[in-house]
């Protein structure tokens, strides 16, 4: 009886001892799997971290080859128009495989380049709305037809108008318990103005943005739009027809295009526009395997140099 009983409980362990073997076996399997999940991640990360500062690279050698073609058009030309090479947008273009440093399979780098240059003075300018302070009125009007021409509400071209004037105000009078308002660089910085949803900033997009100081247009590149916008008696029609006509015939200088307007009775303030400009909206995008980044960024041409004035991602 007592060789039986011995027998079960020799079973008995024994099926203990196999069973704590393969908890310990799970357990150690599941902590080694955890120790590769965790590695992969990291790798992931790494790789990730990698792909962003590749594309940062491409990008930033992208935006100093932009700026050298601007310097490189302000020495060989005295007006800036749709014709000139800084205006033809760079399609996709495949990059050299040392950016994927030989990681895919074929051994072909699979970077994608693309990207353009746009006159930004060939937008309407916010901040010509006020002058040290004070409101600009004929340029509240012009404002105000462009807003018209996208439809959206004219009263915002005062909104916006007394917002700027009162940004100087404050920034140039001793301190306030106000609240100070917020400083447009960019055009979502409207979005803090009352009235302005992200719908009308939408609407405006194409053809507003914020430059550094006041600035003429460039009616070498500007829209029909806003050409409509600067010139009262100037239709979309009549608009459209000399954005088209500059393309074969640029124009030389203000007189001229005021010469070519002559026909239909408009009467110009030449001070607010130019055929020359000194800001530019350069747009890069990269794409290195499936991963894309892009980038816009606000640049000064200067005589001698260009200047970066700001730069976000997109």
């Amino acid at each position: 009886m007592k060789r039986g009983l011995n027998h079960v409980l020799k079973k008995k362990y024994r099926g203990v001892a196999v069973v704590t073997a393969l908890l310990l076996t799970t357990l150690a399997v599941t902590i080694v799997a955890s120790l590769f999940w965790q590695q992969q991640v990291q790798v992931r990360s790494i790789e990730n971290q990698r792909l962003q500062l590749q594309q940062q690279w491409v990008l930033r050698g992208a935006l100093d080859w932009a700026r050298l073609i601007l310097r490189e058009d302000s020495r060989n030309s005295v007006i800036d128009d749709l014709n000139e090479p800084w205006s033809t947008p760079l399609a996709p273009i495949q990059l050299d495989q040392y950016i994927e440093s030989g990681t895919s399979g074929s051994g072909v780098g699979n970077a994608v380049l693309s990207g353009s240059i746009q006159d930004a003075q060939g937008f309407f300018n916010l901040n010509n709305l006020a002058t040290q302070g004070n409101v600009n009125a004929p340029e509240v009007q012009v404002f105000a037809r462009l807003l018209s021409l996208v439809r959206q509400d004219t009263s915002l071209a005062n909104v916006a108008s007394k917002h700027i004037a009162m940004i100087y105000d404050m920034a140039n009078k001793p301190p306030s318990t106000l609240p100070r308002p917020i400083s447009l660089v960019q055009i979502d910085d409207l979005l803090s103005v009352p009235g302005f949803t992200p719908k009308v900033i939408d609407a405006i997009r194409p053809y507003t943005l914020v430059l550094p100081t006041s600035t003429p247009t460039n009616v070498n590149t500007a829209p029909p739009e806003l050409l409509s916008a600067l010139i009262p008696e100037l239709s979309l029609p009549q608009a459209t027809a000399i954005t088209n006509s500059r393309r074969l015939s640029p124009f030389t200088n203000v007189a001229d295009f005021t010469e070519r307007l002559r026909s239909s009775s408009n009467t110009v303030d030449s001070s607010r526009l130019s055929v020359m400009t000194h800001y530019f909206l350069i747009r890069g995008i990269v794409g290195i395997r499936g991963a894309k980044l892009e980038i816009q960024a606000l640049v000064e041409r200067q005589p001698t140099a260009t200047r970066l004035l700001w730069i976000k991602t997109i």
